[in-house]
């Protein structure tokens, strides 16, 4: 294998050992935590206000607490025996059963939240296999259950914004150009690959007055006067190299890979649900999750 070399300088990454070694350690007791023993009543209280029918006995705190360790990898029947542990150590509470932790944790209502005003977006969409089988038996079987399409918006700080989720048809640039609108307030600066570059995306940015960082095509012609042939020009001029340097493009690997690559690393990347509806939510749950780890300081 032919060995390319490396263009520009190598990045040094000083990072405070001992500081992350105790953010690991605290997102370890995170997951063991269970906070919502202290606010169970008033939440419930307010989750119950104004409700018509049967009321809620069990918050959605708990809820969450049980997403988190069903994104980990335990089942269902697994986290009501958790609970019933729990139960046993503290105030002998009604054990919640692991149908209606399914049922509760599928209407889990999940937001993404921006850090800042000023952000620097990446957008990119990754896939989250339907089914732990592997490969060789898609190849040897012919067996194909597709796979489920997950499009983020991330931060430099690595931080999820915002998430749109579907099946392998997904549109990456309708999601991106949607989650661009919805969260425009807070983004400075988005940067996307060569699948963006579009004149729907580049013109919507010129309308949102973001600054764009999209990798233009090689092909791309620059005849006109639109926001997309000016910015062609631009790039043909000053070459890729240039370009990535002032654009600072390499950060949209920590907005986008670096969560994708964080995310099945920690929490896997195949979903267990069966139905479609199902499995795209509980792909949320992991990239929420995710987020959730990642707030614990």
């Amino acid at each position: 294998m032919v060995k390319v070399k490396r263009w520009g300088k190598k990045r040094k990454y000083e990072r405070d050992w001992k500081a992350y070694n105790e953010q690991l350690i605290k997102r370890g007791e995170y997951y063991i935590n269970p906070a919502f023993l202290e606010t169970w009543i008033p939440e419930v209280n307010k989750m119950n206000a104004g409700k018509v029918g049967e009321p809620f006995f069990y918050p959605d705190s708990m809820i969450q607490f049980l997403a988190i360790l069903y994104s980990k990898g335990f089942e269902y029947r697994a986290l009501q025996g958790i609970m019933r542990g729990l139960s046993r150590h503290f105030y002998d509470f009604p054990v919640i059963s692991f149908s209606q932790i399914r049922r509760r944790m599928m209407k889990l209502p999940l937001t993404f939240n921006a850090k800042s005003d000023d952000l620097v977006v990446g957008i990119d969409g990754t896939g989250m296999k339907v089914s732990n089988r592997g490969e060789w038996m898609r190849q040897a079987w012919g067996i194909r259950r597709g796979w489920v399409k997950v499009v983020i918006l991330g931060d430099t700080e690595g931080n999820i914004v915002d998430v749109r989720v579907g099946n392998e048809d997904l549109d990456k640039r309708k999601s991106g150009r949607g989650m661009l609108r919805k969260n425009s307030k807070n983004v400075k600066k988005a940067m996307m690959d060569g699948l963006h570059d579009c004149e729907d995306t580049f013109n919507l940015c010129r309308k949102l007055e973001i600054e764009n960082a999209i990798k233009i095509r090689n092909n791309a012609s620059e005849k006109g006067l639109s926001p997309r042939a000016n910015e062609v020009r631009k790039y043909k001029k000053k070459g890729y190299k240039r370009w990535a340097k002032e654009k600072e493009y390499g950060k949209r690997w920590v907005c986008t890979e670096g969560i994708f690559s964080a995310v099945k690393r920690i929490l896997g990347e195949n979903v267990r649900s069966h139905k479609i509806r199902n499995s795209y939510k509980e792909a949320k749950i992991k990239f929420w999750a995710y987020q959730q780890i990642k707030n614990v300081q």
